[in-house]
């Protein structure tokens, strides 16, 4: 137990006292000032969307309320009012478990600080702590941001810079081959060939995360020497082509990148779709445009039936009919062509977890994850830089076609006998056409996805036969947490209690077989199978 100072001048203890409380008084006034402003900033990012949204919101309900009758617009907006009311609790609950939380964690610091101080024991007195707190504070509301942003160079593909090659290109999309980061590996030239599909509204380079700290997706593939194809979209603000792109258009450019790489290669092409990228490869494969071009499936974290989600979908269900509508969230361009609003987009993700996401919640927890490490050597981790540099940055406005597809997969779905919700080339597309065709399929999902839950991810066995993968944490571990190679999930491992494949393992798995049963018997269809995953 600690033992009382003795100080031989009291009145010279008392004045330190003072003074120490005095500088501790200016502490917690300078922790107050950056907690302010850094709420503030909070609540600004979230907020600019839903000022957004009201401009489309006002311009939809110009034209709707002349042409709804008065007694059909007054229900809709007492149930919008009352949508809006729940939304408002769930963020104002979760914003007070923040701070309860937050609150809990300190006190017994701070009460250990009241006892030290004034009965001068050993430990952090009230002046250590608001100088802790305050420092917290400057952490989170200053140099947290600068660091963000700091991460730019290390962040992504980098195109620019010329290290990958850009083998194709069409009006919507360009096609890069990934070079490996590890400069001992060499690609080979008759291996098995992958094209990445990434997701639309979220961007390709999370799928690149941070190269230089071997924790990138893409290049998982690239140093194991496998030839690694990502699909690349324009620049969606200025390229007209690119803002009224169909599904037909993404199946066309898809095949045309496939013959490319097979020709390139001399092997048919595994396709890799992540999040969005998956349901919209789905899609394509079965319209039948890469027939004899795809002989393999891998899908990340894809939602191929969101009707089937928790999360969204229910909450969806929650809006009001008449407002559910994607007219909310399209953005007439300069040019006259509309887009879906993808800022909107990721907004909408925020209103769905709320409790979590609403401005208090989320400066909270920015506050907590610098709080546990406790009281000196705070560091800053790569993986939050580049984690929130991508949340921060990378939300990208979306063709409204390719929107209305992802839309009615989340509305309408997939019927019993496995038809999709969606037509291309005013075709049906059915799952069970992937039989036929003997391709087989690793999905892979999130045990702690909340964005793409299991059942959503999974819908597809409910009609066909497929490997599944199931990788721990969330949406985007995959590309961050296991694409490192010394993970305890890595992609080209097998993994956990199943015994399951990562993406990376079943493509070298499949080239492994190809090359084999090429120099026995000529070239062999492989059957998908379930795993217990």
């Amino acid at each position: 137990m600690n033992e009382h100072k003795k100080p031989s001048d009291y009145s010279s203890f008392l004045a330190q006292t003072l003074d120490k409380n005095a500088t501790a008084v200016y502490q917690l006034v300078n922790a107050t000032q950056n907690y302010l402003t850094g709420l503030s900033k909070y609540a600004g990012d979230f907020m600019i969307p839903y000022l957004i949204s009201t401009s489309y919101f006002k311009k939809v309900e110009d034209e709707k309320l002349s042409q709804t009758s008065p007694l059909d617009s007054l229900a809709a907006y007492l149930k919008l009012l009352d949508f809006n009311l729940n939304i408002f609790n769930r963020g104002f609950f979760g914003g007070l478990a923040s701070i309860n939380g937050y609150a809990q964690f300190e006190m017994g610091s701070f009460i250990s600080a009241v006892y030290n101080t004034f009965l001068n024991m050993e430990g952090e007195d009230l002046y250590t702590f608001a100088e802790r707190q305050a420092r917290l504070m400057d952490l989170v509301v200053n140099i947290y941001p600068q660091a963000i942003q700091a991460i730019e160079p290390e962040y992504g593909f980098h195109f620019e810079r010329g290290e990958h090659k850009l083998v194709a290109e069409t009006d919507h999309f360009y096609l890069y081959r990934i070079s490996p980061t590890d400069k001992t590996v060499k690609i080979k030239k008759s291996g098995k060939p992958v094209i990445i599909i990434p997701p639309y509204v979220l961007g390709a380079n999370i799928l690149g995360f941070l190269p230089g700290e071997n924790r990138s997706y893409a290049h998982c593939f690239a140093n194991r020497g496998i030839p690694t194809y990502i699909r690349i979209l324009k620049d969606i603000a200025t390229t007209e082509a690119l803002q009224v792109m169909t599904g037909e258009n993404d199946a066309r450019d898809t095949r045309l990148f496939c013959e490319t790489v097979k020709q390139n290669h001399g092997k048919p092409v595994t396709l890799n779709g992540y999040c969005q990228g998956g349901f919209s490869a789905l899609c394509n494969l079965l319209s039948g445009e890469l027939d004899g071009l795809v002989d393999a499936f891998i899908t990340c974290v894809a939602p191929m039936d969101g009707t089937r989600s928790k999360g969204l979908a229910n909450f969806l269900k929650t809006l009001p009919r008449r407002f559910n509508d994607l007219t909310y969230g399209t953005k007439t361009l300069p040019n006259g062509n509309r887009v879906a609003d993808g800022k909107l987009m990721g907004w909408v993700y925020k209103l769905k977890s709320i409790e979590s996401e609403s401005p208090i919640s989320a400066f909270y927890r920015d506050l907590m994850m610098f709080a546990r490490q406790g009281k000196k050597n705070i560091q800053i981790s790569k993986t939050a830089q580049g984690l929130n540099f991508w949340l921060n940055n990378e939300r990208f406005d979306l063709p409204l076609e390719i929107t209305k597809l992802s839309f009615a997969s989340y509305n309408v779905p997939i019927s019993g006998d496995g038809t999709l919700p969606v037509k291309l080339f005013d075709k049906k597309l059915n799952l069970k056409r992937l039989k036929e065709m003997a391709i087989p399929w690793l999905i892979c999902y999130g045990e702690g996805d909340d964005l793409v839950e299991k059942e959503t991810a999974l819908a597809p066995l409910d009609y066909i036969e497929a490997e599944v993968t199931p990788f721990p944490k969330g949406h985007v571990a995959m590309a961050t947490s296991w694409s490192d190679p010394k993970s305890a999930c890595a992609l080209h491992t097998r993994f956990g209690d199943g015994n399951w494949r990562g993406p990376v393992r079943f493509q070298l798995d499949l080239d492994r077989s190809s090359s084999k049963s090429r120099s026995q018997k000529g070239p062999a269809k492989t059957k998908g199978k379930r795993s217990n995953g």
